[in-house]
Formats: C-alpha cells, sequence, structure tokens
C-alpha cells in the first residue's frame, strides 16, 4: 500500500493513518485527547523551544533514518543549550506513493529513539502532497525542554585559555549517508553516529562546572561551529589537525572522495567548551561513558575571530565558514 492524497484530506484515510500508525507508534496521553493543543505540565524556571526540519537523502540510510535523525537533532540541539528535553512536535509532509510501510518503519524508529531520550512526542500534523513534489518524506520537529541552572552554560562566558573536547569520532553521519545515496562499499561498514546525547550532556554537566558552552556539529561540521564560535567571541580557536578522531574506514573514503573530514555533517557529536583544569578528566569521563575516541582537539586563545589548522608538518591553514554543501541533503 502506498500513500494516497486522500491520506492528507482530513477525512477516512487521514483519520485511519492516525489512529492506526502514528497514535499506537507514540502511545502518549497528550495525543489520546486529540485536541487542537497538547496540555502539558509546566515547571519553574526557564524553557528552551528549538524547531528543525529534515529533508535528507535517502530516508534511510546505514545506522538510522529520517525519523531517528529528526528525534536526535531537536533533542541534542536542547541538551546543548544545558536544557532536560521534555516535549516534541512532529509534523509530516509525504509525497503521494510512498509506501506504507516505509512510513510505517521511520514511525517506528521515531517512536523508540524518543523512548530512549526519555522524551514525549505530544502533537503532530500531517499533509500530502502530490507525487513529485515533496520527494518522499519530510520532517518539521518543534522541541521544548527546561532549564534546570539559568546562566549554566552560554557564549559569553568563554575565556582564551579554554580547551575544545569532542566526544568522539567525526563525519561519521555524512559518510554513512553518502554511501547509502551512491551505494558505496566501504572495506568495514559505515554506520552514522546519529544518537540522542542528553543523558550523556546531563551527567557531564553535573560533574564538570567549567563547562562554558557546548554546540553540536551537524551541517557544516566541526570547522564550521567552531569558526561560528570564534566570530561570535573574537577569540581565536587553535584546532589540531592531528588530535581529530576520524576512524580509518572513514578518513580512506574521505582521502577517496576529495573531502575534508572537519566540514562533513555528525549526528551524535557535541563540541565542548571547558576550562583548562577539567578538560583532562572530562576526556576520562567520556572514555568510561562509551565514548572511546573522545578527546581534546583545540584551545581558545586571544586573537580576532580565526579558526587555526595546526597540521602535523608545523603548519596552519586560516579555515572559514564552509562555502556551498559537499553533501546536500544530509539532515
Amino acid at each position: 500500500m502506498r500513500i494516497l492524497l486522500a491520506h492528507g484530506d482530513g477525512g477516512a484515510l487521514t483519520h485511519q493513518l492516525v489512529t492506526k500508525l502514528f497514535r499506537p507508534a507514540f502511545a502518549d496521553a497528550a495525543l489520546e485527547a486529540e485536541g487542537d493543543s497538547a496540555l502539558l505540565a509546566s515547571q519553574t524556571g526557564q524553557m528552551a523551544v528549538t524547531t528543525d526540519s529534515f529533508v535528507i537523502d535517502p530516508l534511510e540510510f546505514p545506522g538510522g533514518d529520517i525519523g531517528s535523525l529528526a528525534v536526535t537533532g531537536t533533542v541534542n540541539d536542547l541538551a546543548v543549550s544545558g536544557a532536560v528535553p521534555a516535549y516534541l512536535t512532529v509534523g509530516f509532509i509525504v509525497e503521494e506513493g510512498l509506501e506504507l510501510e516505509c512510513l510505517r518503519r521511520i514511525v517506528t524508529s521515531m517512536a523508540q529513539t524518543a523512548r530512549a531520550a526519555g522524551v514525549r512526542i505530544v502533537a503532530g500534523d500531517t499533509k500530502v502532497v502530490e507525487k513529485g513534489k515533496g520527494d518522499g518524506l519530510f520532517i518539521n520537529t518543534t522541541g521544548i525542554g527546561w532549564v534546570p541552572e539559568s546562566g549554566r552554560l552560554g557564549i559569553g562566558l568563554i575565556q582564551p585559555g579554554d580547551r575544545v573536547v569532542i566526544n568522539g569520532p567525526i563525519a561519521e553521519h555524512a559518510v554513512a549517508v553518502l554511501s547509502g545515496r551512491a551505494g558505496l562499499q566501504f572495506a568495514e561498514p559505515v554506520q552514522s553516529d546519529c544518537a540522542p546525547l542528553n543523558r550523556l550532556i546531563h551527567a557531564m554537566l553535573e560533574q564538570f562546572r567549567t563547562i562554558r558552552f557546548m554546540r553540536d556539529p551537524t551541517r557544516g561540521g566541526v570547522a564550521t561551529t567552531l569558526k561560528e564560535i570564534a566570530l561570535q567571541t573574537g577569540f581565536d580557536i587553535a584546532l589540531e589537525e592531528a588530535l581529530l578522531p576520524v576512524r580509518p574506514v572513514i578518513r580512506g573514503a574521505l582521502e577517496l572522495l576529495g573531502l575534508e573530514p572537519y566540514y562533513l555533517a555528525n549526528e551524535g557529536k557535541v563540541l565542548i567548551i571547558v576550562g583548562p583544569e577539567e578538560a583532562d578528566r572530562l576526556v576520562d569521563f567520556l572514555r568510561q561513558q562509551d565514548q572511546a575516541m573522545a578527546g581534546l582537539i583545540g584551545q581558545v586563545t586571544i586573537g580576532t575571530g580565526n579558526l587555526w589548522l595546526q597540521t602535523p608538518f608545523g603548519g596552519r591553514r586560516n579555515l572559514s565558514l564552509m562555502a556551498g554543501a559537499p553533501l546536500p541533503r544530509i539532515c
């Protein structure tokens, strides 16, 4: 069976899609109420809200799919802001002709990822567009969370001397999506790093008081994310190329394709700006949390907003924001 335009007209087929696919998968009391708005418990303190849209090609790729990606991306955006993710809303824009079984797999994956992250999907919407106008499926999400400690993190807290730590190897999501898109085979299996990080981040914030700022290096990768931080702070960041964690199979694939790992997307990584006195202990902590390739990759210095890549040969390159997308439709 495939999606028909009538699945989006608000009638019997729409009702069937909601009652037989979405509601059983997400199984939340706020959804069961079938109201025009979800009525949610409130908490005191600061609220965090984020929104995102996902247009990845292909819809399913090694290590994930557009559903798990949508939950992961939204949860991680909240978590790196110091928030505890609580609720998600989901909007589906489905193209006529999409196989219902494919949609079922994606929705199931989405529900499993949300449960693993401890967040509730409490509201949603579905629209269907004509064949040829939607590329299978687009997903929009809004995430809501609560900030337990206002002012705990902020880009204005970054200081010269702070260290840059990452929790694991980079560029895996981009290469996994590329392999799924182009049918590439590698010597070892390549999978996306797509994973919610909110529990790991919460544990880090509890133990390491000098964590100043965090950001997830998704589109544009590590280099673009750090360049944005450098521009916003007015400090320089020195990135050590030899310390960037890249798995050998990923490095080999990128050398073949002529791509640089620090400009490629990640979906299960977090860049952490932390005080020098806690940087080594933070790396040790991450490695104990099944983040075996976590490492210290750079340092904040006095400067004018530059991102420097220190090469293994003693030279350095001034890295800019990514210009153009080496791999479009990556998330």
